[in-house]
């Protein structure tokens, strides 16, 4: 009769023939499900004939993703039987269906013990098996010793499982180590590579497990691994452990690997390596993949121990032989080891640098990178020049996906190696004129302070720049840093002033510069890489070029007009604002149109590195990323407020901008200078220093004024409710120059204009109008003292802008020594808004013989309802440890 092919006595080959011819996912579900059911009936009527071949199946259904926990129990039963086939399938089922978070397993110890004590050693191997795959911590406890008897045993292929499964053992419980520290000693003394396997193995866990382990094995074991790897390295041919004619390479790595962590740190262990490694590194063969990876190993223990300055030579020229291996994984993982073996050896790697820069160059983008990164690392004083060449020549055929991390390599290396500015403007040049469009826009801001600082290149700077202009016209970046050197020194250009031994005259006719290279090529608004960032720089070069040569202003006033119906209106903007400069004020357009001062460097590092500092939140003090730059005295701006907030459309109670906004981004500094980007007015008011310019706040090349947070005088008059009247998409040109009378000044006070149509702010100012704020001087306050410091504040305030008050902060050293690293933070209310300037330093003089000074500006939106108040916090060093004070300000003069 024959048998249901879904009954439990359906064979394991016919069940997973069935579930095969299974068409769909629900066919298959059904075949399980009858299967499942069948076990369990069998299981419930206690079938002991068929117990071994349902535990088969239903190890083939485990595979498969579907429960089978009901079958836990009949492992736990076959595992009880006699026979050999029933524990096999019980403890196979046992490590696939358990794991040693189940509570069954508890059940299972006692049979494992008896097992582990059985005469027949196939049954003691599964046991062993079983309990070094799902030991839990009490088993160890309670199985350790049969285990370490088992050790001791005469037959190999138990010392081999009794070692694997003490390595569980030692990992679930670590106290257990010391029970097995001789006895792996030992066992390296064995001749079966299986044994001796299993003891390296468990050698390595006692090293992680135990600092006593690591010492005893330092002591015990350095002699028997040395003989290990002498004997299989000369041993001869034997089939059984012979790859690709590499005998035991599994054998080699591991006594590698634990030769490296017991001679790390101990020049004792590291002395008697030495020689043996050698031998290893010479002999072995590296036309196979099996001697490639005993190599590696063996490099890898060099590097790790305390090895000899001639065997690290050796390793670092393995390496370089791996570079010119034709398997990427090789020349990959040959370049990782590099990296960390420049800390090492730096000389022995910079023999291999050729080597290394041809890798640069290899089609593998993963090597690329790797490579440039080990390049970068490569990098020093002596040989800045030759490898920024290489990088600098490869950049003109590199991938246009390798390009962005190429052109940072070699623009970070320019900064950081240039020992002369003439050689960093060159190869920033040229780095400008081959990647523009992949140079980030920090590069490119810093090299227009750099040019700013270097008043006998500028001459030479902007004549390359035009130079290579005329080639490379589709690079952005190259086009704005051009656009604003001519602008700033177009002169220079023109009249050759400052030429350098090497360089040839320009000798172009002016007017073919201005309609070629700024007029034609760039304004247009169909040039592709001419962004509005990039044309509104061209408009402000076109403004201070109309004042630098005043025969070519009404061709520059032409081109100017030509966006005053433009569609952006950034460039609207300035079109109309830049055309009533050249045209009714030809008295003041030089003043105004003044070369712009230089451009601080240490200021612009300060906001370029600390542009990743969060905001400042209510009431809590700015804190430093970790893993960020920690500077001090950081400059914190003002965001810029939500139109409802310029408007006074919110109560009181609506959500405020934080107290300290972020600091500005390393974009910001170099559009705030450009007049690029969005600018908030609110700090206008404030006094100017010396090198500001009066363009900076008359001409806000920012969004629109209405957008800067400053309403135009007819938005002044108008109330609130007043709907604003919508027109055509242009606007009527609104002439904000043109009704000041040449005899005007200007002040901090307000006045009031009458016709709203055309307002000219700069109506009559000369060329010799002072600008002056009339600033009204509160009293000083002690804002803080402690035995050790004190702050003192310098209160002003700007006449009309009642809510704003500036304060100019003292720090004075009450003790005997110097502060260092000092750094001044503050938090304020919500309803306040905080902007720090820079500090005078970071070192506070002791004794009072000198002080710190830092000037801050508040906005208190709440001004009459609301005092004044603050939380500060000062953190500095003395004597190299870490000082912290805090305290709150509230007594601040009244009206403040």
């Amino acid at each position: 009769m024959a048998l249901n092919p879904f009954s439990s006595g359906t064979r394991l080959r016919d069940m997973i023939r069935a579930i095969r011819a299974c068409k769909t996912a629900a066919e298959e579900r059904a075949v399980v499900r009858r299967e499942c059911a069948a076990i369990r009936a069998a299981i419930s009527g206690d079938g002991q004939d068929l117990r071994h071949r349902n535990m088969a199946k239903l190890m083939f259904i485990h595979m498969l993703g579907y429960p089978t926990h009901f079958g836990q129990m009949e492992c736990l039963k076959l595992i009880a039987a006699a026979g050999y086939p029933e524990k096999r399938i019980g403890y196979l089922g046992l490590m696939l269906l358990l794991d040693e978070r189940q509570e069954v397993l508890m059940l299972v110890t006692n049979s494992l013990k008896q097992d582990l004590n059985h005469s027949n050693q196939f049954i003691v191997g599964l046991a062993l098996c079983a309990l070094g795959n799902i030991c839990s911590a009490e088993m160890a406890r309670d199985l350790a010793p049969e285990v370490e008897r088992l050790m001791r045993s005469r037959d190999a292929n138990t010392k081999k499982k009794a070692a694997l499964c003490s390595v569980r053992i030692v990992r679930k419980v670590p106290d257990l180590a010391e029970n097995f520290m001789g006895l792996a000693v030992s066992l390296l003394k064995e001749k079966h590579h299986g044994v001796l396997i299993s003891a390296v193995q468990l050698c390595t866990e006692l090293c992680k497990a135990s600092k006593d382990a690591l010492g005893y094995l330092r002591k015990n074991c350095i002699e028997g691994l040395v003989r290990i790897l002498r004997d299989v390295s000369n041993s001869s041919y034997a089939p059984e452990y012979d790859v690709a004619g590499i005998s035991d390479p599994f054998l080699h790595i591991r006594v590698l690997k634990l030769m490296r962590m017991l001679g790390q740190g101990d020049a004792d262990c590291s002395d008697y390596m030495n020689d043996i490694l050698a031998q290893v590194a010479t002999k072995t063969e590296s036309n196979k993949n099996a001697g490639n990876a005993i190599l590696y190993e063996c490099v890898e223990t060099i590097m790790g121990i305390e090895a000899t300055s001639g065997l690290r030579v050796l390793a670092i020229n393995i390496l370089g032989r791996f570079l010119s291996n034709r398997d990427n994984n090789i020349r990959y993982v040959a370049l990782n080891i590099l990296m960390r073996a420049i800390t090492v050896d730096a000389q022995a790697v910079q023999r291999h640098r050729v080597t290394i820069l041809e890798c640069v160059k290899d089609a593998d983008a993963s090597i690329r990178k790797r490579a440039l990164e080990l390049v970068y690392l490569l990098v020093n004083d002596t040989n800045v020049k030759p490898l920024t060449k290489e990088l600098v020549d490869y950049l003109q055929v590199a991938d246009p996906d390798f390009k962005e991390d190429l052109t940072a390599k070699i623009c970070s290396i320019a900064e950081k190696f240039s020992q002369e500015k003439l050689w960093y403007l060159d190869q920033m040049f040229k780095v400008l004129s081959l990647a523009g469009n992949h140079v980030k826009d920090d590069v490119w801001h810093a090299l227009i302070v750099v040019i700013s600082n270097a008043s006998e290149l500028q001459g030479y700077s902007v004549r390359s720049l035009y130079t290579a202009l005329q080639a490379y016209s589709e690079q952005g970046s190259l086009l704005r840093v051009a656009v604003w050197c001519i602008g700033e020194y177009g002169e220079m250009l023109v009249n050759n002033v400052g030429m350098l031994e090497a360089e040839a005259p320009i000798t172009e006719r002016r007017e073919y510069y201005f309609s070629m290279v700024l007029l034609s090529d760039i304004m247009p608004s169909t040039s592709t890489c001419a962004d509005v960032t990039t044309r509104s720089m061209c408009l402000v070069a076109l403004l201070k070029l109309s004042s630098r040569f005043p025969s070519m202003s009404e061709r520059i006033k032409q081109i100017v007009a030509q966006n005053k119906e433009n569609m952006v209106l950034e460039l609207q903007q300035r079109s109309i604002e830049f055309g009533s400069i050249i045209q009714r004020h030809q008295s003041i357009r030089s003043s105004l149109l003044e070369r712009m001062p230089v451009l601080d460097e240490a200021t612009y590092l300060v906001k370029r590195a600390s542009a990743t500092q969060a905001t400042i939140p209510a009431y809590k003090p700015a804190a430093v990323t970790p893993g960020g730059l920690k500077l001090p005295n950081g400059v914190a701006k003002p965001a810029v407020a939500p139109l409802v907030d310029l408007l006074d459309l919110s109560s009181d109670d609506a959500p405020a901008t934080s107290a300290a906004s972020a600091t500005t981004a390393p974009s910001d500094f170099l559009q705030d200078l450009l007049g690029i980007g969005g600018t908030n007015l609110s700090t206008a008011g404030a006094p100017s220093s010396a090198s500001t310019d009066i363009l900076m706040d008359l001409l806000s090349m920012g969004s629109s004024l209405s957008q800067n947070g400053l309403p135009s005088p007819a938005q002044e008059k108008k109330p609130v409710s007043a709907a604003p009247q919508v027109g055509s998409l242009v606007p009527e040109p609104m002439d904000l120059l043109g009704s000041l009378s040449s005899s005007a000044s200007i002040s901090g006070t307000k006045s009031t204009i009458a016709a709203p149509q055309a307002v000219d702010l700069l109506d009559g100012l000369s060329p010799s109008t002072s600008v002056s704020g009339l600033e009204d001087t509160r009293p000083s306050i002690t804002a803080f003292q402690s035995a050790t410091l004190k702050i003192t504040f310098d209160i002003r305030k700007q006449p009309g802008k009642p809510q704003e008050t500036i304060i100019h902060a003292t720090f004075t050293n009450l003790t005997s020594s110097n502060y260092t690293d000092f750094v001044f933070q503050a938090a304020v209310p919500k309803f306040i808004q905080l902007r720090l300037d820079p500090a005078s330093g970071n070192i506070v003089p002791a004794n009072g013989k000198g002080s710190v000074t830092q000037g801050f500006s508040v906005t208190n939106n709440q001004h009459g309802q609301k005092p004044l108040a603050m939380r500060i916090r000062m953190s500095y060093k003395v004597n190299g440890e870490d000082r912290l004070e805090q305290g709150q300000v509230s007594n601040f003069p009244p009206g403040v």
